[in-house]
């Protein structure tokens, strides 16, 4: 499909992959140069759970996701505001994205209406009322000073029938058209927001109708993106499903977009997104499942709190160069979960994204080389994408 812009590059391509769609570059964004394909630590309320921001940028992350949701309900724009913004109140000098909240809603169903205007909730945390629009929600996230931020968008199950995805898929180009609107707007007309740098993605929907997904991309398109984010996926579909219809979707894509798939963060379902020439994800999975005892290695995940482990002297990963890998054994990790110590989940978390992050590292290298198939080949032994872990257990604490 054809793009034109008449606005200056936010995303520079650097390798593709001879025959294939995985490729290599760049983001310009206002806080500095991220390498892509990359993978967001997900710091809902602005801290990325069970580790410092230091710790991030030391594993080498330069982009983390926050939530508007969240950080609407708690603690409130008025507070991010009276600190300049996310990045002084987090104290985290790099790039971040903001999720529009959108997802969160979805994940409300029973608390929330949803009308043209937009979306009445009831918070998770008292049970009060609130309204988003495209409008408010682009305010908030300019008030964050996100360096991205996403359109509100509506986000369909699994299983939904062709009329009800199409009614959402419309609805949410008409939201994703006032919120590009009213970022436009912002510059122009808002003295509090006129130096405002941050960058807005929309979210491509339509559910799983390949007809509805080429859809979306043509109305997004439309309105001249910098970055487009895939929508809609990793909400309970099973692998094939979801395989079938990212290739699909990022087939629609133009090349010279950088490109987001949300909701993904296992090595398996990584591999299968930069093979599509997807540059962008995230998941709460890497955290969670680290809080919970569960880890990263180069031969699959295993659950530190299993009986095998109490005696085991080897790291989690003998390969990795993380932190805890360089100091501590399987049995002590195994020890501190059992006691209850809450250095466990803070040590297997700092564990899982250096790992996700060396993996990005090592396929970023790969796609350079020409040797990104071997890669995922190997990743697929350790990861069969038949047991991929997707992010379905979402809660009011989705994206966390």
């Amino acid at each position: 499909m054809r793009y034109i812009s008449n606005q200056p590059p936010l995303f520079t391509i650097e390798t593709k992959e001879p025959g294939g769609a995985a490729r290599t570059g760049f983001l310009d964004l206002p806080h500095g140069r991220v390498e892509t394909p990359v993978f967001m630590p997900v710091g809902t309320g602005a801290t990325v759970k069970a580790v410092t921001h230091d710790e991030v940028a030391d594993m080498g992350f330069r982009l983390i996701l926050a939530n508007t949701y969240h950080l609407y309900l708690r603690p409130g724009v008025d507070v991010v505001s009276q600190f300049g913004g996310l990045h002084r109140f987090s104290a985290w000098p790099h790039n971040i994205l903001t999720d529009s909240g959108g997802f969160q809603v979805f994940s409300l169903a029973a608390n929330r209406k949803i009308t043209e205007e937009g979306v009445r909730f009831r918070s998770h945390i008292d049970g009060s009322t609130h309204d988003f629009t495209p409008e408010s929600v682009v305010e908030l996230q300019a008030a964050y000073g996100s360096d991205i931020q996403m359109a509100l968008d509506i986000c369909t199950p699994y299983g939904i029938d062709h009329a009800e995805a199409l009614k959402a898929c419309d609805m949410t180009a008409r939201w994703a058209k006032r919120a590009v609107d009213r970022r436009s707007d912002l510059s122009q007309t808002s003295e509090a927001f006129s130096a405002y740098k941050g960058e807005l993605f929309p979210i491509v929907q339509g559910n799983f109708f390949k007809d509805l997904r080429q859809r979306s991309v043509e109305q997004l398109l439309e309105l001249q993106p910098r970055g487009i984010a895939l929508g809609g996926l990793s909400v309970g579909e099973p692998y094939p499903v979801f395989a079938d219809t990212l290739a699909h979707t990022a087939a629609l894509i133009p090349p010279e977009l950088p490109r987001y798939v949300m909701g993904i963060g296992t090595p398996e379902y990584i591999v299968a997104a930069v093979e599509q020439g997807i540059d962008m994800f995230d998941c709460v999975f890497p955290t969670r499942a680290g809080r919970n005892g569960g880890v990263f290695t180069k031969h699959g995940r295993i659950a530190l709190k299993n009986a095998q482990y109490r005696y085991d002297e080897d790291p989690i990963d003998i390969n990795c160069d993380c932190f805890t890998c360089q100091r501590y054994s399987r049995a002590y990790l195994r020890h501190l979960f059992i006691a209850g110590e809450m250095l466990g989940p803070m040590l297997a978390t700092r564990h899982n994204l250096r790992f996700l992050g060396k993996l990005l590292e090592e396929i970023r290298a790969a796609i350079r080389t020409n040797t990104f198939a071997d890669l995922a080949s190997t990743v697929r032994a350790a990861y069969p994408p038949q047991s991929a872990v997707v992010d379905t257990t979402e809660n009011s604490e989705n994206r966390m």
